[in-house]
C-alpha cells in the first residue's frame, strides 16, 4: 500500500456536515469519504494515472 501524506483542509461547517453525512450513510469515515470524493472526480476528469491492476 502506497504512504498517505497528510495535509490540513479547510471546509465550510456546512461543506463539512454534509461529507459527514454521507460518510455516515456510506458506512465510511469522512476521511474515507473524502478521498473516495476526490479519487472519483480524478478518475473522470482523466487526471489520474492508471494502476497496474486495470
Amino acid at each position: 500500500m502506497a504512504k498517505k501524506k497528510p495535509f490540513v483542509l479547510r471546509l465550510d461547517p456546512d461543506l463539512l456536515a454534509a461529507v459527514e453525512k454521507w460518510a455516515a450513510d456510506e458506512f465510511r469515515s469522512t476521511n474515507g469519504q473524502m478521498e473516495w470524493i476526490v479519487n472519483k472526480a480524478l478518475k473522470e476528469a482523466n487526471r489520474l494515472k492508471k494502476s497496474k491492476e486495470e
